[in-house]
This record gives C-alpha cells, structure tokens and sequence, in this order.
C-alpha cells in the first residue's frame, strides 16, 4: 500500500476503496485538514477507486467519503467495531488508519 518517494521523509501512500456503485470518493483525514473534497479519487474499471497522496512519517488517520457518505470503508459501518482496519475516533465512530515509517 505504500510506495517509497524519491524524498526519504516523505511516502507516496496510495489509497484504494472498492465502491463499484460510488458515483464520487474523496479521501479525507488528518493530512488534508478532513477536507471532504480536497482529494478526489478516480475510479477504475474493476470498481476500485484510488488517488496516490505524498505523506510524512507518522499516523494517519482517515474516512472515504461515498456519495456524501463518510466511512471507513463501504460494508463496515460505524457500529461495526470489527473492521480490522478501523480505529475508534473521539466522537464515537471509527476511523481507518495508515502508519508511515
């Protein structure tokens, strides 16, 4: 999932959503001020939507946002403490989370 750029601070992590149905995906979390149009995603032909975005070190946490709607991922709600990915957020839903080494 991630891809060493040519600066050795800083990744290029590429994030991917399976939404064949989405109409619109947009990544949003704390390396982009949870912007819920500042990164778009494009959509691929297998239904998988990606963007590729520049990260420092660290942990990231972040939403897709489907249609307008903010999830983890689609088919893991915010109830569903289960996710493998997903992390608890102070407001009682989860996030997804990403660690840059």
């Amino acid at each position: 999932m991630t891809k060493v750029a040519k600066h050795p601070k800083i990744k290029t992590t590429e994030f991917t959503c399976h939404a064949p149905e989405a109409q619109t995906v947009f990544v949003a979390g704390t390396f982009n001020e949870w912007n819920s149009e500042a990164t778009p995603m494009a959509k691929s032909a297998d239904g998988n939507w990606i963007v590729a975005v520049k990260l420092p070190p660290g942990r990231h946490e972040f939403k897709f946002v489907v249609d307008g709607n903010w999830c983890c991922e689609p088919g893991c709600d915010e109830t569903n403490r289960d996710c493998s990915k997903c992390v608890p957020n102070p407001f009682g839903t989860m996030n997804r989370v990403v660690d840059i080494a």
